[in-house]
């Protein structure tokens, strides 16, 4: 017979297996395809380099490896933010029972799958997918470093933290985190030389990214520095009603990316939290504090995505589920109720239509603006495909304006073609570093332009003849979506994108 304690064990595992099957049924369902953002992330992914222009390289890693085992499927990308999900529940499970009980871990990684943070980093495969998990790991391992005064543990912090670092860079939070944490609790002296072996092992996370900036005049820190607002792009002018409104928009979406449902419970933890500043607690609240704080701040400069934060906000679950089980039966009826409900919408909103509960059209029009970038993608392509055939067309190449429609094309046109970007007058971006359209100058080849924003090339590319275009509407559920803009030429003969000027 399990144990008492035990038995949480066993809960944590059939919960958190039993919660990865519903993002599998919601990858396999035929109408909805890959993110914009994870077509992209699949195409670096055939062209495996140290760095990317605007990220660090992991996310193609991931999506190299697990595609080279399964194929170019929809399910060989998601699978890895699904094991992400699931990693990061195992270490916020790992972290609960090392602090207080296997109850109480069982009950954080419940809070946290309750998330809708959690839901998106882990059904869709970004850059989210894998900070969180590293994130989390990291937090964890130097905990153990702190506590239990062994240098081995933060060896293996700062080596999680490498791969955190080579996932997305807003990583380095870790480092005022930790050292506030041991300031704070009067411990710097003890750990001053872990920490900064800490440091040292987690800079090899740079390693990549210099060289491939050292070969390409630096790209990466013009982008970023242009997301400040320098290089040409201009930072939103200082206005208190203008970046009140904004900073309230972003705290309004923190609340709701924690889940509203939990928000009682929230306040409660974090006045118990205030009220007993125990070490532990404050270990564990003090990564989401500075990383709300820090991108609260950015959003009185510029839009802050209500995510950003998000990947710090797992100590949070812990807090919540260690003053949860302390509490009287209205409070964690009050929590239960919370929890299961943050699960439960998810799942009847990604599962197929089973029942014919979202069969109304008034839902599936509020569906499909839900999803709407994950739809069409494929039903374009296979039009493509068809008029390819039809056409007789050869010595193709693809191309369109946008970077995520040529992307989404490279991903489901038969054979995986390479596709290509025609710069209308956007920012800079990955494609601008491969070769371009511009060797097919004078070659007879067939150009297809596919746009979802233009009617026609307005001269940045000049071909000899038009052969044939149409306007394709794909559909969700006989509900019509955008009108894309599909011709066919042959002969490129000028080639004239815009000049690229922002980055």
């Amino acid at each position: 017979m399990v144990s008492n304690q035990k038995k949480y064990t066993v809960y944590f595992y059939l919960v958190t297996l039993a919660l990865a099957v519903p993002k599998i049924l919601f990858t396999l369902r035929p109408e909805i395809n890959l993110f914009t953002e994870e077509a992209q992330y699949w195409v670096w992914s055939q062209h495996l380099a140290w760095h990317y222009y605007s990220k660090p390289a992991l996310v193609a890693v991931l999506n190299f490896l697990s595609t080279s085992l399964i194929g170019n499927t929809e399910i060989a990308i998601r699978i890895n933010a699904i094991l992400c999900g699931i990693g990061m529940a195992w270490v916020t499970y790992l972290f609960g029972t090392y602090l207080y009980s296997r109850k109480i871990g069982f009950w954080s990684a419940l809070v946290l799958q309750s998330m809708p943070s959690w839901w998106l980093a882990t059904t869709f495969h970004t850059t989210d997918s894998s900070l969180s998990f590293f994130w989390i790991l990291s937090i964890y391992l130097a905990y153990r470093g702190i506590k239990e005064e062994k240098s081995f543990w933060w060896v293996y912090a700062g080596i999680a933290t490498v791969f955190g670092l080579m996932t997305k860079y807003v990583m380095l939070l870790i480092f005022p985190v930790l050292l506030l944490y041991l300031l704070y609790t009067k411990k710097w002296k003890t750990h001053q030389a872990n920490f900064l072996m800490f440091v040292l092992i987690s800079a090899l996370g740079f390693v990549p990214a210099f060289i491939w900036n050292w070969q390409n005049d630096f790209e990466t820190l013009r982008h970023l520095l242009a997301l400040t607002g320098a290089e040409g792009v201009s930072s939103k002018s200082f206005s208190i009603t203008t970046t009140s409104k904004s900073f309230f928009e972003y705290l309004k979406g923190q609340l709701a990316i924690v889940s509203l449902f939990l928000v009682p419970a929230w306040l409660a933890t974090f006045l118990h939290v205030y009220k007993n500043k125990s070490a532990a607690l404050v270990y564990l609240i003090l990564p989401g504090i500075i990383a709300f704080l820090f991108f609260g701040c950015l959003s009185f400069f510029k839009e802050a995505m209500v995510n950003w934060p998000a990947f710090a906000y797992t100590g949070f679950a812990i807090a919540l589920a260690r003053w949860m089980v302390a509490q009287s039966r209205l409070w964690k009826t009050i929590s239960y109720g919370g929890i299961y409900l943050s699960i439960a919408l998810p799942i009847i909103f990604i599962l197929p239509d089973y029942t014919g509960i979202k069969s109304s059209e008034t839902v599936r029009k509020r569906e499909q603006m839900i999803v709407k970038r994950l739809l069409g993608h494929e039903q374009l392509a296979k039009r493509i495909d068809y008029l390819k055939d039809s056409l007789g067309i050869s010595d193709e190449f693809f191309f369109s304006d946008s970077y995520h429609t040529a992307s989404e094309l490279s991903f489901y046109l038969s054979g995986n073609p390479q596709t290509y970007v025609l710069n209308m007058g956007s920012r800079k971006n990955q494609f601008n570093f491969w070769s371009g359209m511009e060797q097919f100058l004078g070659h007879q080849n067939t150009g297809v332009f596919v746009s979802w924003n233009y009617n026609t090339m307005e001269n940045k590319a000049i071909f000899q003849s038009l052969i044939y275009e149409e306007t394709f509407v794909s559909k969700f559920h006989d509900i019509p979506k955008r009108d894309v803009r599909i011709q066919v030429w042959s002969n490129l003969m000028e080639y004239k994108p815009a000049l690229l000027s922002t980055y």
